[in-house]
């Protein structure tokens, strides 16, 4: 097979969008928290970046593109030696090693860990102000390994989740585009299970714990936006008209979401907030994600919609039920993940039932979120349960008052910060 230097060209810019998604997310989710915390807020997503993007070279390509562990449409993950490193195959060979029509797989290893990378960023944003730096690296290579490398092998390594498995029923197949399951499904249940082992932040639901820097949060909205072009447009895996139709899709859906959530907002409160706005994006852009390739404009502009709606009320779940999802995971990766999961069921163009279709697509994609869901679920607990019995998850509480950037990492955002600090610790 010869190199189709038009594929290979669009993957490197796809993965490189793709990377840029996680330093995107730090500004999201740093303009969110309160001054004092800006820093970690940010270096969770940077620690995200260095963990994952050494162990899927070493492993993670491996334990999800390798030869499955197990029966042949059942496995759970792929053998994590057998590519250890990249060195099994022709992965490094110029020669050959393709994937699809003329795509070196090397390139492809690159794309996939930006997918992971990004995964294991978006749970940090349940934990803002008040966990160990420490806990949460180890975390993240615990979690990429044991969670997000089976899913992915399950979705799109032929294993349990995927089209080659048992849940196939007629013409209805299982659907994850670009990673309902695999990123927001899996993300989002790890960030409510982490909020419920970690606790609550000192003063959650009694003080006010508002966005520090509204700007940050809208050009990091953007920056996800831009990337996420990268995500979803490549993952049809050339410079086509699949690719094209996703990127209609994902711009629709975007857009969609934020008339959704503003206009939700506009009812309920009497404003329709900047916040809102950029949260409106990233849930559409989630909700999108599974089904970017398989749903027309007009059905994607009913996803988008539908997402910015349902995440504006979810958000508000962690003050009714009492956990602290600090940044909104739960209310917009996994509502909306699980609605665009579930949307291919209406709207999958050919399967849907909007489209001809019965409900068996409903039936199957239900199926495969209901198991990545509790997969996802499971996993989380015993690594979050394992870490709190070891090294522990929260720093003292004085750190936490006194802001976790200056306690944990020596340094603040803003000279203010500092300052008051120190004044604070003169006075006691």
């Amino acid at each position: 097979m010869e190199l189709d230097t038009g594929v290979t060209a669009w993957m490197l810019t796809s993965a490189s969008l793709v990377l840029l998604m996680t330093p995107g997310l730090a500004l999201f989710y740093g303009g969110m928290v309160r001054g004092k915390s800006v820093l970690n807020m940010m270096m969770m997503s940077f620690g995200a970046m260095a963990v994952v993007g050494v162990i899927y070279v070493l492993w993670g390509w491996s334990m999800s593109y390798a030869t499955g562990v197990g029966p042949e449409g059942y496995s759970l993950f792929a053998n994590p030696f057998e590519q250890f490193g990249l060195g099994g195959g022709a992965i490094l060979d110029e020669s050959g090693g393709f994937v699809g029509e003329g795509l070196p797989v090397v390139v492809d290893v690159g794309f996939q860990a930006t997918f992971a990378i990004i995964t294991v960023a978006l749970v940090s944003g349940a934990l803002a102000d008040r966990v160990k730096f420490g806990t949460w690296m180890v975390f993240a290579g615990l979690f990429a390994t044991l969670s997000y490398f089976p899913l992915s092998h399950m979705v799109w390594g032929g294993g349990l989740l995927s089209d080659a498995g048992p849940f196939v029923f007629g013409d209805a197949a299982p659907i994850d585009f670009a990673g309902g399951t695999v990123v927001h499904i899996n993300a989002g249940v790890a960030a409510l299970v982490l909020a419920l082992i970690v606790g609550k932040r000192k003063g959650f639901g009694r003080e006010p714990m508002r966005p520090h820097n509204l700007p940050f949060v809208m050009l990091g909205a953007a920056l996800l936006w831009f990337g996420w072009f990268g995500f979803n447009a490549g993952s049809a895996y050339g410079a086509d008209g699949a690719a094209g139709l996703a990127w209609v899709n994902t711009t629709t859906a975007a857009a969609a979401a934020i008339i959704g959530w503003l206009v939700t907002e506009k009812l309920r409160d009497g404003s329709a907030t900047s916040l809102g706005a950029a949260s409106g994006v990233v849930a559409g852009l989630v909700a999108i994600t599974p089904a970017a390739g398989d749903v027309s404009p007009v059905g994607a502009i009913f996803v988008g919609l539908v997402a910015g709606v349902l995440s504006a009320f979810a958000v508000g779940l962690k003050f009714r039920f009492g956990y602290d999802d600090s940044l909104d995971v739960v209310g917009i990766h996994l509502v909306a993940g699980l609605w665009g999961t579930l949307s291919l069921g209406f709207f999958a163009t050919g399967t849907g039932l909007f489209y001809g279709g019965d409900f068996a697509q409903l039936g199957v994609q239900a199926v495969i979120a209901l198991v990545a869901m509790v997969f996802a679920g499971v996993v989380t607990l015993v690594i979050g349960l394992a870490l709190k019995a070891t090294m522990g998850w929260r720093i003292p509480e004085d750190a936490e008052v006194s802001g976790i950037d200056l306690a944990v990492h020596s340094e603040t955002a803003y000279e203010t910060i500092q300052q008051g600090s120190v004044i604070k610790e003169v006075r006691s």
